[in-house]
């Protein structure tokens, strides 16, 4: 569902993120957080960061005093203007665990849409649709696939005007949302006309030009639905930035990768990284590909080259080690350098 079809921006929101506000499984709600300009965030549920503020754990411009609180009681306490309740946290498997529903249904008792970013619909089960009948609020699931627009990939995308720059990686949860909003940013700031296409739950919250939860969408559709989305956009802009997923050599989550890939038919890509990783994320027993195999597997399977890295190292080292231009989106001038090698590559 793109979210802007259901509300008028900015939406007061509070941002449910128990126990994982700053943490990889927090992405969610560290991304609506950080950039979202669909939901002006008034509280961050997390009782492990209670009493403190976003800015003391995220480097984040414009919400350094949004506060972190014990409850979703509390938040409401707070904030009794809170028009959703944003569920920041995406457990592995995507199921709503059970001693999150007290609070969720205390949002909905106070008149809080529920936006979900799970695998289990709420919008689709008995109770929860009585609970919100009886409350008269929404559930919003973002994750359901556009049933009414599954297509095949017919290469129409090789006919459009525009420049499309993708953005993958060596591994799930590593930048590749935060990278993709950066440039986008980034290049707008510079004067270019510039739209972007979410492919997540986060990236939709955030407000893009067109997104879909790609990992919902069934696997010979997965290309196609990509393909039309930066269509969509390439219409109105000259550059279309893409969120990718997950990586190529991902035993878990290849296909959605491999999907964006052959859907985007990218004149570029930036590649996000962190060199500190040796196994993948919730995957221990998988070891991280190395990022030069990594690239070489991404240049096999497309005409695109690489054009920089999007790392969360040392940049400079970054680019002794790969002979590629590196920027760290989290500190000044990375997300420039960046955009700088695209632009150069393009």
């Amino acid at each position: 569902m793109h979210l802007t079809e259901q509300y008028d921006r900015p939406v007061t929101a509070i941002v449910f993120a128990e126990g994982a506000f700053g943490e990889t499984a927090g992405k969610t709600a560290n991304g609506v957080v950080a950039h979202s300009s669909l939901f002006d965030v008034v509280a961050v549920v997390d009782s492990t960061n209670a009493g403190r503020v976003v800015g003391d754990v995220l480097n984040t411009v414009g919400a350094d005093e949004t506060p972190m609180v014990s409850s979703v009681e509390e938040a409401l306490e707070e904030t009794p203007m809170a028009e959703v309740i944003v569920l920041g946290v995406a457990p592995v498997g995507g199921g709503l665990p059970a001693d999150w529903i007290p609070g969720i249904q205390t949002a909905m008792d106070a008149g809080c849409d529920v936006v979900s970013g799970l695998h289990d619909f709420l919008s689709e089960d008995p109770e929860w649709q009585e609970r919100a009948a009886k409350a008269g609020v929404s559930l919003v699931d973002v994750r359901k696939p556009p049933r009414e627009k599954l297509r095949v990939a017919d290469g129409r995308v090789d006919d459009i005007d525009a420049d499309v720059v993708l953005t993958m990686g060596t591994d799930c949860a590593v930048g590749k949302r935060t990278t993709t909003f950066e440039l986008y940013q980034a290049a707008c700031e510079a004067g270019l006309d510039a739209g972007w296409v979410a492919t997540g739950q986060t990236g939709l919250m955030i407000g893009p030009d067109a997104g879909v939860v790609i990992d919902r969408v069934p696997a010979d559709f997965v290309a196609g639905v990509v393909e039309d989305l930066v269509c969509s956009v390439a219409v109105d802009h000259d550059l279309v930035f893409v969120e990718g997923q997950a990586a190529l050599s991902h035993r878990a989550y290849s296909g959605v990768a491999l999907g964006l890939l052959h859907g985007t038919q990218p004149d570029a890509i930036v590649i996000s990284d962190d060199p500190y990783r040796t196994t993948r994320d919730d995957f221990d027993r998988f070891e991280i590909t190395n990022l030069d195999d990594e690239i070489d597997l991404i240049e096999s399977l497309c005409e695109a080259e690489v054009a920089a890295v999007s790392t969360w190292g040392d940049s400079e080292t970054t680019e002794t080690d790969t002979g590629l231009p590196a920027g760290n989106v989290f500190e000044d001038g990375g997300t420039e350098a960046l955009l700088d090698a695209v632009q150069e590559a393009l």
